[in-house]
């Protein structure tokens, strides 16, 4: 009997998503030559090339989700 699911992950985002957490938070990773960015809440951003531009993703996910974006 294994002591732990294979499926436990000990990332904080990960952790935040598997306990349910209601707050937004973000987190970006590389997947080969493209950065994502993703929240606790199961957003996902498109993949990028520039890791600038999916931070810049996370952190405009996190803003309209705490409802300070900007009017478009």
């Amino acid at each position: 009997m294994e002591s732990q699911s294979r499926a436990h992950r000990t990332t904080p985002l990960a952790d935040a998503v598997h306990h349910r957490q209601p707050s937004h938070l973000t987190d970006t990773h590389e997947r080969g030559a493209f950065a994502l960015a993703e929240c606790s809440c199961g957003w996902r951003g498109p993949a990028r090339r520039s890791r600038d531009k999916a931070r810049t993703d996370a952190a405009d996910h996190a803003a309209a989700a705490a409802g300070s974006a900007p009017d478009s």
